[in-house]
């Protein structure tokens, strides 16, 4: 009997319903493996590293450029990045609230891009609108060199312009919005998959009085931690699918991209050594499509502080935390729990072999500790009233991944919201979608009609929709007028057209 693709049982499952709590480990998957080429290097033997801080040029002005460059990843070899400051991650830009921040990104790579605050409040022309592209001096309007090919056939019938912009251009943030752990990412459109793999991400920490009022642990104590998973070629370099060969994003690859190598600021299985202190760890997942389900081996529990769009009012300690791609948690971690000499590990028990470990702490001595997590932590908005409820259905239709039977039609809004409103909005799936909506921050109201999971707190702009399940959420209108998007944040599907356009009026 001829063996039945994961792609192929999905495809079957369509419209009977098919249950997460129902399909074992296939419910809990959302990409393909593709395996490094390379032997892969004994974990835990890396340094954890961690990115600079940007500084400015000037008060409230920052300058980066987009460039590829070669760094060491897997120990002994060389890998090619394209890198904001030529890095991967780019450097953490540490903003406060309420003060004004520009960030001129320079293009000097092969390809345009489109840079996207993820989590920021922003005007318009600053969001990182797929076809709003900083393009470098040397790049020919009929150029399909390295890494131009689009995912094969995605985007057949739909309409797509790419629009120019200078080889620099300016991002104004205004900061209007609380402290919280955003990240930035390129966002062109139908290549922001390929693009981000090769290193276009990195942190932003956005930090306000109310948050520095808390006795959280701070300094050395407060690690950002971007979490991906990459696959290696012989050579060292990132291999990802050839958009060009029959099988990949039409077939083999169409649910997303999976590693083998779980990569936590860049470098492979890292080591962090800590003191028997709190620790704030704040954590992202920054892959292409995995997610994760983290857990402390052998035990401990995380203390949550914060979501995607800042402090929770009062923190809730978990187990485990199920991340999706897009998605933050900022957690507290007491490693006095442990005894000195002994090695914590950070898990993955959505995976086995390689991407089963993420990352290890190794508690190294005692030392004072004046932190804490306070009972209260934050007074957020109230959540307001909905004027309004509309349906979002994330789903597979026909060999195209769509939002309400269509692939992406740019400048076409699905919705027109207006500003200083909330709506629920109703999302549905038959996969995995980690669903992003720009600019509007939400609430998790219900999963199938029932309260939302204790991990789903807080004011969040990335959720997971999982197979067959609707999800409801309260989302904001607040900031600015304009074109935004939602979208799938599995970037192989949003590369496939899984986006939308809403329009603030």
């Amino acid at each position: 009997m001829r063996a039945v693709s994961r792609r192929a049982f999905l495809g079957m499952l369509g419209g009977a319903g098919m249950a997460a709590a129902g399909c074992g480990a296939l419910a809990e998957t959302s990409g393909q493996l593709l395996a490094s080429r390379l032997p892969l290097p004994r974990p835990f033997t890396v340094p954890l590293p961690v990115p600079e801080v940007a500084r400015p040029v000037r008060p409230g002005r920052y300058e980066v450029t987009q460039r590829v460059a070669a760094a060491e990843i897997i120990p002994g070899t060389t890998t090619e990045v394209w890198g904001y400051g030529g890095t991967f991650p780019g450097p953490t830009f540490e903003l406060r609230r309420g003060e004004r921040a520009t960030i001129a990104v320079r293009n000097e790579l092969p390809v345009p891009t489109s840079t996207h605050l993820h989590g920021g409040v922003n005007p318009q022309d600053s969001d990182g609108y797929p076809t709003d592209l900083v393009v470098p001096a040397n790049y020919a309007a009929d150029h399909h060199g390295h890494g131009e090919a689009r995912p094969g056939g995605h985007a057949a019938g739909r309409q797509h312009a790419e629009t120019r912009h200078q080889t620099v251009k300016d991002y104004h943030y205004p900061l209007d919005q609380r402290a919280a752990t955003l990240w930035y990412h390129d966002h062109r459109m139908d290549h922001t998959a390929p693009q981000v793999w090769r290193g276009l991400a990195g942190m932003v920490l956005v930090r306000d009085d109310e948050e520095d009022a808390l006795p959280l642990p701070r300094g050395e104590r407060e690690l950002p931690l971007m979490i991906c998973d990459r696959a290696f070629d012989t050579d060292g370099s990132f291999r990802y699918p050839d958009p060009h060969s029959a099988g990949s994003f039409g077939g083999d690859y169409m649910e997303g991209v999976e590693g083998d190598v779980i990569l936590v600021n860049g470098a492979p299985w890292p080591v962090a050594e800590v003191t028997a202190t709190r620790h704030r760890l704040r954590l992202l997942n920054a892959s292409n499509a995995r997610r994760y389900r983290l857990q402390l081996a052998p035990g401990g529990r995380f203390v949550q502080i914060g979501s995607d769009a800042g402090l929770l009012a009062v923190p809730i300690a978990h187990d485990t935390i199920p991340i999706a791609p897009g998605e933050r948690y900022d957690v507290v971690v007491d490693f006095s729990a442990y005894p000195v000499g002994s090695t914590v590990t950070l898990v993955n028990t959505l995976a086995t072999g390689s991407a089963g470990n993420v990352m290890r702490f190794r508690v190294t001595r005692r030392a004072a500790d004046d932190s804490a997590v306070p009972r209260r932590l934050s007074h957020p908005e109230a959540r307001p009233a909905a004027v309004a409820t509309r349906t979002f259905d994330f789903r597979r239709t026909g060999n195209a991944w769509t939002i309400n039977g269509h692939s992406y039609r740019p400048g076409v809004p699905l919705a027109r919201p207006r500003l200083g409103t909330a709506e629920v909005w109703r999302l549905t799936s038959d996969f995995h979608h980690p669903v992003h909506v720009h600019l509007a921050h939400f609430q998790v109201l219900a999963r199938n009609g029932r309260p939302p999971a204790a991990t789903d707190g807080g004011w969040k702009d990335t959720v997971d929709v999982r197979p067959y399940e609707v999800v409801d959420v309260l989302a904001r209108f607040h900031g600015y007028r304009g074109r935004y998007m939602l979208h799938c944040h599995n970037l192989e599907h949003e590369d496939m057209a899984m986006m939308a356009d809403f329009e603030v009026i």
